[in-house]
């Protein structure tokens, strides 16, 4: 039927025009920001479970700078347990020489000098073993934790190591000197004692930052894998948007020579008249 108020296929052409025009700004979308789902307008489901990984992925960046800082307090409290370690050894040293009966005076407060400047050095490293404010060798606090998983709800723990003058570990007395050949007699044993008992709380730190090492790989392997899952469910398939692309382009091309066709359509009916 040929009417000048209603044109059918006008209409129709139009529709489809506008199917294409939709589909091409979604395809340029994609392109423009290379993820087929952009927003929670191109898929509400796949858009939320992308998010919801998402905050798994930060949560691990924030658990990987947790690990991190554990693994340096931890470091440093090593360094500083190395470092007294080496001076438990010097201070053998000394304090055998110094048993020596036969020592003259004057030999003998030269090494007493020697021991109690290597006894204070450890206080020294002591104090200075902090790092983001931890120190884990003074006895100032009993262990460090980090963020083990994305909820916060698991944690790594590593137990400090009091490494002070005069405790459970380095029992060398604040005051020890080896001024005589029997306090030098009595501080061989007690430097090897101490020097024990330092190598073991070292081994003990060494474990603890294994495990912090474990852990780092194991988060930074989840947040690499988690990343790639998100891509796999929004990223855009370039090659096949661009071909989709040019489909879409000679189909819109097409559309509006349909639609210009369409609206030639009432004027069929002047030449009824002539």
């Amino acid at each position: 039927m040929l009417s000048v108020n209603t044109n059918t296929g006008a209409m129709m052409a139009l529709q489809y025009l506008n199917q294409t025009q939709a589909q091409l700004a979604q395809t340029q979308s994609a392109i423009n920001t290379g993820l087929k789902v952009a927003t929670a307008k191109d898929d509400g489901a796949i858009y939320a479970i992308a998010q919801n990984m998402r905050g798994d992925v930060a949560g691990y960046a924030s658990v990987t700078d947790s690990i991190n800082r554990g693994m340096s307090a931890v470091d440093v409290a090593m360094s500083a347990g190395q470092s007294i370690s080496d001076l438990l050894i010097e201070m053998k040293q000394k304090a055998l020489a110094a048993s020596d009966t036969s020592l003259d005076t004057a030999s003998r407060q030269a090494m007493n000098q020697d021991f109690t400047a290597l006894r204070d050095q450890i206080t020294t490293i002591v104090k200075n073993a902090v790092f983001n404010g931890f120190n884990l060798v003074d006895g100032s606090t009993t262990k460090i934790s980090a963020l083990a998983s994305a909820d916060g709800a698991r944690h790594i723990t590593v137990s400090a190591q009091n490494l002070s003058l005069s405790g459970t570990i380095v029992t060398i007395k604040s005051t020890g000197t080896i001024s005589t050949a029997a306090k030098a007699s009595t501080m061989v044993a007690t430097v090897q004692a101490s020097l024990t008992n330092v190598n073991s709380a070292l081994a003990k730190l060494s474990s603890g930052s294994k495990k912090f090492s474990i852990q780092l790989t194991f988060a930074q392997k989840l947040s690499d894998t988690l990343t790639a899952g998100i891509g796999n469910l929004v990223d855009a398939n370039m090659a096949q948007e661009s071909a989709q692309l040019t489909a879409l382009q000679t189909k819109q091309q097409l559309g509006v020579q349909a639609l210009s066709i369409a609206n030639q359509s009432p004027q069929v009916i002047l030449s009824l008249f002539k």
